[in-house]
Formats: structure tokens, C-alpha cells, sequence
């Protein structure tokens, strides 16, 4: 049965696509979405340029017929532009009469309802309180959740089996083991468990080419610019890291898992010691958290300094440990000088190419899927990005722990063998840190 489904103003500024994502049903845009789509337009920013897309896509289509009488679409349903009059407000209760947005967004959606009784009406907006109003007005509303992800059911990376003793022995051995009836995604990590005696265990990681499973990347003695694996998912995400066949590598965890400091640390390694990158790039979405202290004196780098401070703060922390390379003694602004190291605003990503850097995007769970994908196609030959973050500490109101881009990547890049992926639980920072992030 075809679906009338009718999309309010976040949705469309949350991705310009979805006017062509609802298969042979049809679409209703209210003509206050469209005013509201309108005081958007003007903004530099990733809702701006969604704001003028939509447009562009909407003034494409008036070319087509009338969008008042409705466009047809590719996927057989058909488009059209629902005018408001004031009229309609007498089918809200007296307290959703006022005249906003919102309310003649409802008002509308009830009135479609009512001249078209025999398809289901579907209203779908990003904001949870018009959600609940619709219900409350006898609407079934909905989320978009064209590129949501069940955050319960999110790619770990990482997977735990019982073997024979001697797989295990023989995967010390040897190097490498063949697990047979074990289905795993490129470059997951693997616990193989010896089944009589649990402490008996070994790390690997599945390799897709060959169908076997290889032991990690060997951590030097005085660890990676002086930082050592504590647990098995800090092992897993060091392989990761500094395997420079893997292009792309996410780390999901919450506060204090080490993301941050083990992904610049084995930047570092693989920038100043081997030489492999020409420069450690390293970038973060600026959202405040709380309220916004306003606008920041100084240039570019000034005005970045405070949103990067947690970038200085685990830099000097390897500094201060990495007794070995005298010449880094100053901190970090020295490795910016001599080029080792850079910070980049995302603002200004678009259009650019990025050839042979390591580039880590922390707290890249404030980004949606849009905005991910711009950043990985800004990648040029030889580069590696590393997408670190928290989907449960998100300041950006446009994305919540299911639809924001850094667990969109985590699903579609699973099955890639240059890709891998690493959850981490174990909070490491300090005791009271993981209690904190555990109790509160």
C-alpha cells in the first residue's frame, strides 16, 4: 500500500537525499518547511550548503510539472508541495493554535490525513517533542533513520572463540592458525581461548586474504613513544594503528579508553620515527559543550587552540614520557614547526586532497554520516585516517548515538579489508575516571 509520508525542515537539512529515499511512496513537503529550508541557505556551514541542495533538488523537479499537483519520482511515488491556510489550525487543540512552525507543520499533516484517509499518513521529523505531538494528535510519527545503526548492535571489531590447546600452542608456533567454521570480517581481532584452560589464550587478527589469523603488531619494550598496551583492546587498536595496509581504522569507547592518546601516539611513531607519512594531521568538530563562550580573539590558530587543547594535552603527555628523543623536549609546538604536526579546522576540508598524512579526526561522533564522508573522500594516495569517539558524548543537536556518522562508518566499512574497527570498554585514564564513567 503506498505511503504518504510527510518530512518536516530537520530532516531535509539533516541529509538533502531523503526526498528520494522513500522508495514508491509519496513525499509531502509542507510549504513551511520549504521557509523554513529558506532562512538556512545563507549558512557556510555542512546545514547551509544541505539547506541550498535541497533547493536546488526542489527547483530541478519544478521543471518536471507543477510541485503543488505533484512530481513524479524514479521510485514510482510521487513529490509535491502541501500549501497552509489557516483553516487547518482548527484540526489542532486550542493549545498547538499558535501560529509556529511546528504547528502548521502538524496542521497540514492532519489535514492530509483527512483528505486522504485510505493511505497511511507517516510523519517524520529529527525532533523528539514534534514526534510526541504528533502521537498525542493521533499521527504516526517517525525518526529518520536512513542511516541510523543500532547502537546494541554495533560492529565490535573484536571476537572471542574456544579452541583446542593446540591451535593455541600451534598459533604461537607457527604464527599463524586456520579456524575452521569461524565467519570474521577483514582485519577483526581475534582472542583465540584455549577451552580447558582460559588463561591459556592468544591475540590475532583475521587476515581476509588468505583466511588466516596472524598474531599482532610487537610492541617495542619501551612501547610506542612510551606508551604500552594495558589491556587486549589497547593491543588491538596498536595493530590497527601502525599496520599501514589498514587505511581507515574507528575507535568507539567511552571516556578514558585511551582512543586519543594511542592513535596520536602511533601518528607520531609513524610520522617523526619511521618516516612513513609526511605529517600527522589531527582534527576535531568544534562544539561546545554547555553553553558557547561566543566568538575567540586571535587568527586561526588562536581561535582552534581551546577546542584542541585536549589534542596538546595527549601530545605533551607522550612528549614528557619519550625520554629518547631529546629534540621534542619543547612540546608541541615545536613538532608544529617543524611540520611533523598540524591542526586542521574541518570547516575548511572541502575541496581539499589529503596525499600521504596521517590524519586522526577525534570526537568524530558530533559529525553526521555527510560530513564523515566528505573527510575519508578528502583522502589522497598513502594516507591513513584514524576516526576516534564516543557515541554516547554528543554535543552536535543534529545526531544522536545511532544516526551519527562515526557509527555509520563502524557498519559500512566493516566488511573492507582496508578498514578495521576496535570497540574499547576498559577505561584507563585513572581509577577515578572509569568510576565516573561507569557510575554517573
Amino acid at each position: 500500500m503506498t505511503k504518504n509520508f510527510i518530512l518536516d525542515t530537520n530532516v531535509l537539512l539533516y541529509d538533502p537525499q531523503a526526498l528520494f529515499k522513500f522508495k514508491e511512496h509519496n513525499i509531502i513537503v509542507p510549504i513551511t518547511v520549504i521557509e523554513e529550508v529558506d532562512r538556512f541557505k545563507k549558512d557556510m556551514n555542512e546545514t547551509g550548503r544541505n539547506a541550498r541542495q535541497v533547493s536546488r533538488y526542489l527547483d530541478d523537479m519544478r521543471k518536471e510539472g507543477t510541485l503543488s499537483a505533484g512530481i513524479a519520482l524514479e521510485s514510482g511515488g510521487v513529490l509535491r508541495v502541501e500549501m497552509y491556510e489557516e483553516k487547518f489550525m482548527k484540526n489542532l487543540p486550542p493549545e498547538l493554535r499558535e501560529e509556529r512552525g511546528d504547528n502548521r507543520i502538524l496542521a497540514v499533516a492532519m489535514r492530509v490525513k483527512e483528505q486522504d484517509s485510505a493511505s497511511p499518513v507517516i510523519f517524520v521529523t529529527k525532533d523528539t517533542n514534534l514526534r510526541i505531538k504528533a502521537d498525542a494528535l493521533g499521527l504516526t510519527a517517525e525518526d529518520y533513520e536512513s542511516d541510523k545503526v543500532d547502537i546494541q548492535e554495533l560492529y565490535s571489531g573484536c571476537s572471542e572463540i574456544e579452541v583446542a590447546p593446540e591451535l593455541v600452542d600451534r598459533f604461537h608456533g607457527q604464527g599463524w592458525v586456520t579456524v575452521e567454521g569461524g565467519a570474521f570480517y577483514p582485519n577483526q581481532c581475534v582472542t583465540l581461548r584455549d577451552e580447558a584452560n582460559p588463561s591459556h589464550a592468544a591475540l590475532g587478527k583475521f587476515r581476509a586474504d588468505d583466511g588466516k589469523i596472524i598474531p599482532l603488531h610487537k610492541v617495542a619494550k619501551d612501547g610506542i613513544w612510551s606508551i604500552l598496551p594495558r589491556n587486549r583492546e589497547q593491543a588491538f587498536a596498536f595493530d590497527l594503528l601502525l599496520d599501514d595496509s589498514v587505511k581507515l581504522v574507528t575507535l568507539v569507547g567511552k571516556a578514558g579508553t585511551g582512543k586519543t592518546l594511542l592513535a596520536i601516539a602511533a601518528g607520531l611513531h609513524k610520522t617523526a620515527e619511521e618516516n612513513v607519512y609526511n605529517r600527522l594531521l589531527v582534527s576535531r568538530p568544534v562544539f561546545p559543550m554547555g553553553r558557547d563562550l561566543g566568538f575567540l580573539p586571535g587568527d586561526i590558530e588562536e581561535k582552534l587552540a581551546p577546542w584542541m587543547q585536549p589534542i596538546f594535552d595527549n601530545v605533551e603527555l607522550l612528549l614528557s614520557g619519550h625520554e629518547a628523543e631529546k629534540r621534542h623536549s619543547k612540546g608541541y609546538k615545536e613538532l608544529m614547526a617543524m611540520g611533523i604536526m598540524e591542526i586542521e579546522p574541518l570547516t575548511y576540508i572541502r575541496g581539499r586532497s589529503i596525499p600521504l598524512q596521517y590524519m586522526i579526526v577525534d570526537e568524530a561522533q558530533n559529525l553526521t554520516p555527510h560530513e564523515i564522508k566528505t573527510i575519508i573522500t578528502r583522502a589522497g594516495e598513502g594516507t591513513k585516517i584514524v576516526l576516534t569517539g564516543d557515541p554516547y558524548q554528543i554535543d552536535n543537536p543534529y545526531v544522536d548515538s545511532s544516526s551519527n556518522g562515526l557509527t555509520y562508518v563502524v557498519e559500512r566499512f566493516k566488511e573492507q579489508s582496508i578498514s578495521g574497527h576496535v570497540t574499547m570498554t576498559k577505561g584507563e585514564r585513572s581509577e577515578l575516571a572509569e568510576l565516573a564513567a561507569n557510575l554517573l
